[in-house]
């Protein structure tokens, strides 16, 4: 798979909770980086103190091999009624750390996406996350490297795919303990 292409990973969970507890759970943007290996913190912008749609958000991510950056995180999608919701949010390098500025959420450098549906007296949960069309991380390396680039797109979507595992079965454990 090539960056350009739009790579994407996914993970799913059944969550032994109801859609609304799972939704309190995902749409708290902190909670992530509880469990992540990647995203440290979270912090709303510009007074938003929850999701809507145009709310933005900044993350303060590190990666072994990256260092750290901070990125902001437009939500671009809320769907919050009836049963089936939805929390989507487009990832933007506003401080230009990875080829200079891309603060706009139509030309992301990644978007992420939970998705929630009732399943078997629970929820399922999805995970989604989809690269570029932005430069990012996987940018700069594809810049010196760019004869691997199949396989540095395919290490990147598996660090994202363990990444999402991981915060899953976080939020699986406090949805389920009622935490």
């Amino acid at each position: 798979m090539r960056y350009a292409e739009g790579p994407s990973a996914h993970c799913d969970v059944h969550v032994g909770a109801t859609v609304p507890r799972v939704w309190e759970l995902v749409t708290d943007i902190l909670l992530p980086a509880r469990f992540s290996p990647e995203l440290c913190r979270a912090a709303w912008l510009d007074g938003a103190d929850g999701p809507r749609v145009g709310a933005r958000f900044e993350g303060h991510n590190r990666h072994r091999l990256l260092g750290e950056w901070r990125t902001v995180s437009h939500v671009t999608e809320l769907e919050d009624a009836g049963e089936r919701r939805v929390f989507a949010w487009a990832v933007t390098d506003a401080d230009g750390r990875f080829g200079g500025p891309a603060p706009d959420p139509a030309r992301p450098m990644a978007t992420w996406r939970y998705e929630l549906a009732p399943e078997g007296g629970g929820t399922r949960l999805r995970q989604s996350a989809r690269l570029g069309p932005a430069r990012s991380g996987v940018s700069l390396t594809l810049d010196r490297w760019p004869d691997r680039e199949e396989r540095i797109v395919a290490v990147r979507v598996g660090e994202l795919r363990a990444g999402m595992e991981k915060t899953l079965a976080g939020i699986k454990s406090l949805a389920e303990k009622g935490a």
